[in-house]
């Protein structure tokens, strides 16, 4: 059974580990061995987000154990298409095709306006967000920071 909460600062240790999971079983060919190897998942940034209140931050549960999570915040981007940006959507592979990536898109976005960034070749992430509306719209970036990571934005 899949439940979808707000997250509480006790969350926040098992979202920074599905981050890191997320990107090294979801980026393997994005990245090197090294770099994934090397990322950290510290939950502080997270639980200081779910401290603040000023993001909408949600969990999946599946049969009782937090799965996936998702984040949808007031843009920080200047040029920002939409006035709502689906900021992180990260589950564990083993929940991918359960529902819960639906569950958490529609608790923080439900059919809002909204943009967000994503890899540029994360081709199965492209795809969901376009059975939910969302399309590029041209926007592109290089993210040096993660070997140089090229990230297309998606709007609905």
């Amino acid at each position: 059974m899949i439940v979808v909460r707000a997250a509480v600062p006790d969350d926040a240790e098992r979202i920074a580990d599905i981050r890191v999971t997320g990107w090294r079983e979801s980026y393997t060919d994005q990245f090197t061995p090294e770099f994934l190897a090397n990322l950290v998942a510290d939950p502080e940034p997270f639980r200081r987000e779910i401290e603040a209140g000023r993001s909408d931050i949600v969990v999946a549960e599946l049969d009782g154990e937090v799965v996936g999570f998702a984040i949808a915040r007031v843009p920080h981007d200047a040029d920002a298409p939409r006035d709502l940006e689906l900021a992180l959507l990260y589950q564990y592979a083993r929940a991918h095709g359960t529902g819960t990536g639906q569950a958490l898109l529609a608790a923080v976005i439900g059919d809002r306006p909204a943009f967000l960034w994503t890899a540029e070749l994360n081709l199965r992430a492209q795809a969901f967000y376009r059975r939910n509306g969302f399309i590029a719209d041209g926007g592109h970036k290089i993210e040096p920071e993660w070997e140089n990571l090229a990230e297309i934005r998606m709007v609905r």
